[in-house]
């Protein structure tokens, strides 16, 4: 694989970001390093850095008539009015009816809706069958249940409940699917085949999982839809948006379209109709535009984050007004502490454009509130045996539903204001299979365990001492002050600061964790926790969908390029990457050239091009290998932390053998034409987009970025 040349004045091929056609940048010239399938060529792709033409502007649709929709009547305070309307609406989004956003959870999921032609009336869905009585069923649990026969029976509460009311053995048979949207997180291989087991140890495709899932969303929301309305809405009629979280890779951002496609929120012809939307981003969406009453100030000032009103706002009552104006580069951090991620953005306000900023690339880690579940799995297998408690898992399904269920409702009621232990309701099932497997008893198996914190209550149950359930909830604060402190102390931020901390999402309504961040960061930054802490992410993803151009300035997570061939530099490059041309030039193999460093600063619209020139003429395909790292400063594709992450696919079969004879012919000096692919990538947006043009015909062919290839 050592075809080369490079024409460049530099050494090292450059990436050419742009953010208008009007940019400058260099050119250069040289072979890729890649691997073509065996099935197209084994040759090298030539490779050719150029300025790209840029983008036309789309044409502005027609806003269609919105004659005969009743928007809905707000209940209670499921509808917070505007004071003036802010919201901006994005050409892309008139063509819609509706915007409809599913905050697709690890523990609980939801969906919300506002019509586009009242924009400032965001509707919370609430009509859940089933529920906890005493609790605002703002969400459904994410549990899914098939039957035996592998199909959709039933999803959320009613899922859980069916699912709980099953004998025995008869749910053995049954697949119940229950926080399974970590798996798109912890696993680093994520393809279309990828499986997901049942608590009864039965393993179904992922795919399925996920599309049944979204399925249902989809189906109830139109049903809600069309309840209320006075004309039948169709799925064209609504642009959806699917939220995830912002510390996911590509592969999984990926996954969640194709799931979406599947479950027919849209298509692939037509895939503006779905936006994926960034947990944390929408969360800051949302946040910016509330006002005092909406806002719970957990430090001794009274400064309030919101947006800029209008001249008249001394005619708007005190308590709906912002406490103070924000200015631009005023820096603030949302913590989105969900049920299965904790993930953070630091945003800037733009007050003139009325947009935001990312000053800091996405953070976090796996240390949402099933975290805390994980720790209370450990105390089991201490108590009773990670044998036993793995067997049990798998012989009594349900019981081990129902015994998380229990410790689900006294984790949410732990506090560190009362000093009274918390009870945890342990299913009879376990009494029966430990005493059927194990020939001991429950109660002794825990005096046996002697610890202070855990006890036997005379009821019956496991008793937790509130220091007992605090060490539970301990590995999981630490690890995302941790996160938090890595960021505040980045250089990217140690001068100039954050000024708030927006602490959203369902684990964020824990008083453990608000008083632990609290304590820890009181005299460093101010802490804020908005009124509805877990609506905050699925009411801003509805903003987002009006408006997808609000966040302006992105900075990817990794970095991403591909291998190439270069001149080798006697001192620069490794001596074991060297190879010797058949004209004798010496040249380095596996260079990486990256498209976008980690870390950097991308504006939406921003483009990175790239040129190839098929080996054959007559060649049908091009694919290249696409690689990701976490740091900034890697030279090899080879090296520690870089990762084949998927391939670019270039599919050139529809073009005219006809057309490429005809525009190949010599020019007037006699040089003959070069067949050129120019390669368009956006990476400013919550997806990569990639978009290519033969520039001989000036034809645009199919082209897109393979994530779930590995």
């Amino acid at each position: 694989m050592s075809a080369v040349v490079n024409h460049s004045s530099s050494n090292e091929p450059k990436a050419d970001v742009k953010a208008s056609p009007s940019s400058e940048t260099s050119s250069s010239t040289h072979f890729i390093y890649t691997n073509v399938s065996k099935e197209i060529n084994s040759h090298n792709i030539f490779f050719n850095t150029k300025n790209s033409p840029g983008y036309a502007s789309d044409s502005s649709p027609v806003s269609p008539t919105s004659s005969g929709l009743v928007p809905f009547t707000p209940r209670g305070d499921e509808v917070a009015a505007p004071i003036v309307n802010l919201v901006n609406i994005h050409e892309s989004s008139r063509k819609y009816v509706v915007i409809v956003a599913i905050d697709f959870g690890t523990a609980f999921s939801g969906y919300a809706f506002c019509f586009v032609r009242d924009p400032g009336n965001i509707h919370v869905m609430r009509r859940w069958e089933g529920g906890d009585p005493g609790i605002n069923n703002q969400k459904t649990p994410s549990c899914l249940l098939l039957d035996p026969n592998g199909s959709f029976h039933s999803f959320g509460y009613a899922a859980r409940d069916y699912f709980h009311d099953l004998e025995s053995q008869e749910a053995k048979k049954w697949m119940y699917f229950d926080k399974f949207k970590m798996t798109l997180y912890n696993n680093l291989d994520i393809t279309k085949d990828t499986t997901i087991l049942a608590v009864n140890g039965k393993e179904v495709s992922a795919m399925k999982v996920f599309a049944l899932s979204l399925k249902f969303f989809r189906e109830h929301a139109l049903q809600e839809l069309n309840d209320q309305s006075t004309v039948t809405l169709k799925n064209e009629d609504i642009r959806w948006v699917i939220t995830v979280p912002a510390i996911w890779r590509e592969s999984a951002k990926q996954f969640m379209r194709q799931a979406a496609y599947q479950a027919g929120l849209a298509s692939s012809s037509d895939a503006e109709q779905l936006l994926i939307a960034l947990e944390p981003e929408a969360a800051s969406i949302h946040c910016r535009r509330l006002r005092k009453i909406e806002l719970t100030d957990e430090s001794p000032k009274t400064k309030l984050l919101s947006v800029i009103f209008p001249e008249d706002i001394a005619e708007i009552p005190e308590r709906l007004k912002p406490a103070t104006e924000l200015h631009d580069g005023t820096k603030y951090m949302v913590v989105d502490c969900g049920g299965g991620t904790v993930d953070i953005t630091v945003h800037a306000m733009d007050s003139e454009k009325g947009c935001l900023q990312e000053v800091y690339k996405a953070s976090g880690g796996p240390y949402g509130s099933v975290s805390v579940d994980l720790q209370f799995e450990k105390l089991l297998d201490s108590i009773f045996g990670a044998e036993f408690i793995s067997h049990y898992k798998t012989k009594r399904p349900a019981g081990w539903v129902d015994f998380m269920l229990a410790f689900e409702s006294r984790k949410r009621s732990a506090t560190p204001f009362k000093d009274n232990a918390l009870n945890v309701s342990i299913p009879f099932s376990l009494f029966d299979y430990y005493r059927k497997n194990k020939n001991q008893t429950v109660e002794s198996a825990i005096r046996r365990f002697d610890d202070k914190n855990v006890r036997w209550s005379s009821e019956g149950m496991m008793r937790l001492t509130p220091e007992g359930m605090f060490k539970l909830f301990k590995p999981t604060l630490e690890n995302i002050v941790q996160v938090l402190d890595d960021i505040l102390q980045s250089p990217a931020l140690s001068g100039s600061g954050v000024d708030y901390m927006f602490l959203v999402g369902g684990f964020a309504e824990s008083p453990v964790l608000q008083k632990y961040l609290r304590d820890t960061y009181k005299d460093k930054i101010q802490l804020i926790i908005p009124q509805g802490t877990s609506l905050c992410v699925l009411k801003g993803a509805v903003l987002f969908g009006l408006d997808p151009t609000i966040v302006r300035i992105r900075r990817p997570k990794v970095t991403y390029g591909v291998g190439v061939l270069n001149k080798f530099v006697d001192g620069k490059h490794d001596p074991k990457k060297r190879v010797i041309g058949k004209d004798g030039q010496a040249w380095v193999t596996d260079v990486f050239d990256p498209f976008v460093k980690s870390g950097q600063a991308i504006a939406q619209g921003e483009i990175v091009t790239r040129s190839y020139t098929p080996a054959k003429a007559s060649q049908k395909q091009i694919v290249v290998n696409i690689y990701a790292s976490d740091s900034e400063t890697c030279r090899y594709i080879t090296d520690k932390g870089v990762r084949r992450c998927g391939t670019l696919n270039i599919d050139l079969s529809q073009l005219d053998p006809n057309d490429l004879v005809k525009y190949s012919k010599n020019s007037a000096d006699g040089v003959k034409k070069r067949r050129e692919l120019q390669l368009t990538m956006q990476f400013g947006e919550t997806e990569i987009r990639v978009s290519a043009v033969d520039v001989l015909t000036k034809t645009v062919v199919k082209a897109d970025i393979n994530f779930l290839s590995n």
